[in-house]
């Protein structure tokens, strides 16, 4: 799936559709019968029952010439609390591949944030060492994130993350910190780095850019549609509930009856939409 944003063409790579278990674990206020009150969710992304849909996926755009890579999943054969996530086997490089992003061929790779399942991407298995799945590209993430996590006692199943897909790209030299002021920050001609903090510390945001149409690629800032009309609802895994709460309510305000597109990190298709003045994910 792909969208146009001015004379920018970003496409979807699709990873996996997660277990319907994944909602009720990963917003836990967004029942069923609050669910019920949307019929517009249904059926794209939430089941008959209620049930919410989520997905991972990457999304891939060329601007300034540079191919641009935000967010890498989940990934292959990693080692994971999280059953869902253990020892993938998918077909993602060859979907980057088939959609003009051969991985050798990335320039930039953009991290929201450094958690399991926007990470696992980074890094591929090559006779038992985890090496960095992009060579040639730069990978970017904001230096309070990465900050943040260096000073956080973190439990094995975190550390086994840092260890397969995060510290192979610092050891290589391919990890670039970014500062991240409030005004946000220019990476590439038309792709700015937001501050979207809550989820985490140095979570970003990315504002895509051309002429006077925009989109904006939500990272974790929202899971799921159904957060719109109930920025109140946060994941079992914000770092800072509240604070993630005020950066959804500014964010949907910032965005409601615009014609920026939407793109969530986490949304199943249709994936891309706009946030009606009535606060309904329009797709």
């Amino acid at each position: 799936m792909e969208w146009q944003v001015g004379e920018l063409t970003v496409r979807r790579i699709d990873e996996v559709l997660l277990p319907p278990a994944t909602g009720a674990w990963l917003l836990p206020g967004a029942t069923p019968e609050l669910v019920e009150q949307h019929g517009w969710l249904r059926p794209g992304f939430a089941a008959a029952d209620g049930t919410l849909r989520l997905s991972s996926h990457s999304f891939a755009v060329t601007a300034g010439g540079l191919r641009i890579v935000v967010d890498t999943g989940i990934g292959n054969g990693k080692q994971r609390a999280n059953p869902a996530w253990h020892d993938l086997r998918t077909d993602y490089p060859e979907r980057l591949a088939a959609a003009g992003f051969a991985p050798e061929s990335v320039d930039l790779v953009v991290l929201t944030h450094l958690h399991t399942d926007h990470v696992g991407w980074n890094t591929r298995e090559v006779d038992g060492e985890w090496v960095p799945s992009f060579p040639r590209a730069r990978y970017l993430v904001s230096r309070v994130e990465r900050e943040f996590w260096a000073g956080y006692a973190m439990d094995d199943a975190r550390r086994q993350l840092f260890r397969d897909s995060v510290h192979p790209v610092e050891e290589a030299g391919l990890l670039d910190l970014v500062d991240v002021p409030a005004e946000g920050t220019e990476v590439a001609p038309g792709v700015r780095l937001l501050p979207t903090p809550g989820h985490t510390p140095g979570h970003v945001s990315v504002r895509l850019r051309d002429g006077d149409a925009s989109a904006l690629i939500t990272g974790d800032s929202l899971h799921h549609p159904v957060q719109v009309p109930h920025p109140e609802l946060g994941s079992c895994v914000d770092v800072d509930p509240a604070q993630a709460a005020a950066t959804r309510r500014a964010l949907l305000a910032s965005l409601a009856g615009t014609d920026t597109l939407v793109l969530g990190s986490h949304f199943p298709p249709p994936t891309a939409g706009h946030i009606g003045r009535e606060r309904a994910f329009v797709s």
